[in-house]
């Protein structure tokens, strides 16, 4: 099997021209080298290319063709340290890089580095290389340092690649205090800053970040990319209606501002402000009617907003246009045809999604439309798809299950599940839901001995607590036990509305209503489920509040007016 290597000698053919050039004294050859990334001829050694030198080369390059990219690796370096020359360090580096050998990649750097001490993409790729263990961290920060020292004219530039040059460091937290400690004596450029801001980010330290971000900000307050960071920053912290302010005071200092209108309009969807949103992507794509994420993004927004005239002809001219992400918006054209009830129409849509990343979701799409539409045989079909891999079978055997689910067929449910369980019977998943099922049907033992088993192979899965807990509750059995199971899951997950309803219905089960009400109370204010509202109503009832209960009730059924489980209780307590 062989090997294209991405590079720019990576056909045998060119080794024979490559041959002829490398015959030239070496200083010669820079001075007719069409290539701009080579170094000046000051930088090349007055070498002539010898027998070996010619087989060395020879046998790296075929080497890589051959896919034989270890020897080639070898070869190369071989060269690269006989010869000194950069052009063969760096050549040297790249299929380094490209076999995944970091230690030879660390090795072909330095020597490109020594070749051609003037290199900023030498020093930047030899940095990336010492940062692959903590243990090369100094030798790193003194590299970094040197060059910052060494190349004032480009210190603003250095300044801004830092975080890219340290990405391979595993440890944010260290490289954080690496870039404090390197740009140290820089604090009076604002780059500096925007640096120790850009790694306090990547550490996930949003104070640090913003305090960083506001040194540079008092610098130069209408440094836009100071700006943009900052609104980016706020909004990550849950600030964005500070964010928003922020950019606006911006554009109108600076109403030409490009990456600001972008940000300003990001920021509108952010908080919701879809009408806003729209009319400054539609701004930004009438000064650049050909780009493809601007009408792709009005198209989103369009959709967002029931205009789907609109947002399908945008569809349609992002498609035109070349989109990328070709796939996302043929599932969205197929939604707007679903909205219009062309059901056929979605369908073939959906059949037009091809790659592998969304095909999954286009035929679980179809399957729900088809079983909505009571063409439930069909919709099992488009889950049956007997060449896929073991996650990808999972993923339809879960989907194929919750269909059958929702059409009250709970034992042929169970069925697809437990095929599944035959070829993977620890699988988490398929234990929760089979679970889940079994007690739908009433199978008591089926359900707690999964859950058990799940509860063994994952001691945190907070959720097979809760479904034990609760399903025994429900029924009034074991009712010391089931508090326990809740309050382990309440402990793992103590905000998670369906858990608290566990928690509160299971002390109404044992008689402490007054104890049970705190619990569904904040149940029902963290999600308006019905059957939390079906809860905290009967709760409320048996408390003597009846008018309450029957406001949670009329909210409820005004929401979700065919719950059955919610009806169920008003007409039982209301006899």
């Amino acid at each position: 099997m062989t090997v294209s290597l991405p590079l720019q000698f990576g056909r045998i053919a060119s080794c024979l021209g490559l041959s002829l050039w490398l015959a030239l004294p070496l200083a010669a050859r820079a001075q007719s080298s069409e290539d701009a990334d080579d170094p000046p001829a000051a930088h090349l050694p007055a070498q002539a290319l010898t027998a070996q030198t010619l087989y060395q080369f020879l046998l790296a390059e075929i080497a890589g063709a051959r896919g034989e990219l270890e020897l080639s690796v070898q070869a190369y370096l071989e060269l690269a340290r006989r010869t000194a020359d950069p052009r063969i360090a760096r050549r040297a580096a790249e299929i380094a890089l490209y076999a995944r050998n970091f230690e030879a990649a660390a090795e072909a750097a330095r020597l490109w580095s020594l070749a051609d001490p003037d290199s900023d993409d030498a020093r930047r790729l030899l940095a990336g290389m010492l940062a692959g263990g903590s243990d090369r961290l100094d030798s790193v920060l003194l590299h970094f340092a040197r060059l910052l020292a060494e190349t004032p004219d480009q210190l603003p530039h250095n300044l801004m690649s830092l975080n890219r040059a340290l990405a391979r460091v595993g440890d944010k937290a260290a490289a954080l205090r690496m870039v404090e400690r390197l740009t140290e004596p820089y604090l009076s450029y604002r780059e500096a800053h925007f640096a120790r801001a850009q790694a306090a980010a990547i550490a996930q330290d949003p104070d640090e970040a913003l305090a960083a971000i506001d040194g540079a900000l008092e610098l130069d307050p209408d440094w836009e990319p100071a700006v943009l960071l900052k609104s980016q920053l706020l909004q990550q912290a849950g600030a964005a209606d500070n964010a928003l302010h922020l950019i606006q005071d911006y554009l109108q200092r600076h109403p030409e501002s490009r990456n600001g209108r972008l940000m300003h309009a990001r920021l509108l969807v952010a908080t919701q402000q879809f009408d806003a949103a729209r009319a400054q992507f539609r701004a930004l794509l009438a000064s650049a009617p050909e780009d493809r994420e601007l009408i792709n993004a009005v198209a989103l927004l369009s959709a967002q907003l029931g205009d789907l005239d609109e947002a399908e002809r945008l569809f349609e001219q992002a498609l035109a246009a070349g989109h990328p992400d070709a796939d996302p918006i043929r599932l969205n054209l197929a939604q707007i045809a679903e909205r219009r009830g062309d059901i056929d129409g979605a369908l073939a849509r959906y059949r037009t999604v091809e790659g592998a990343e969304h095909v999954i979701e286009a035929r679980v799409r179809a399957a729900q439309l088809l079983t909505r539409h009571g063409r439930l045989d069909e919709a099992r079909q488009q889950l049956d798809l007997a060449e896929a891999d073991e996650p990808t079978r999972k993923r339809l055997r879960l989907a194929e299950a919750q269909l059958l689910r929702d059409a009250n067929q709970l034992a042929a449910a169970l069925d697809v599940l437990d095929k599944g369980l035959q070829t993977a019977p620890d699988d988490p998943d398929l234990l929760y839901e089979s679970a889940m099922i079994a007690e739908r049907l009433d199978r008591l033992e089926v359900m707690e001995g999964r859950l058990r088993k799940l509860i063994a192979l994952v001691p945190d899965h907070a959720h097979a607590y809760n479904a034990l807990g609760y399903s025994l509750a429900d029924r009034g059995l074991r009712l010391d036990e089931a508090q326990s199971l809740i309050e382990r899951a309440l402990e793992l997950l103590p905000d998670d509305p369906f858990i608290l309803d566990s928690m509160g219905w299971v002390r109404f089960r044992r008689g402490d209503p007054a104890g049970a009400l705190p619990h569904l109370e904040r149940a029902y204010a963290l999600r308006a489920d019905p059957e939390i509202a079906a809860h905290l109503g009967e709760v409320l009832w048996h408390l003597g509040r009846q008018t309450e209960a029957q406001r949670i009730w009329d909210e409820a059924l005004a929401a979700h007016p065919n719950h059955r489980a919610l009806q169920d209780t008003i007409e039982r307590l209301q006899r």
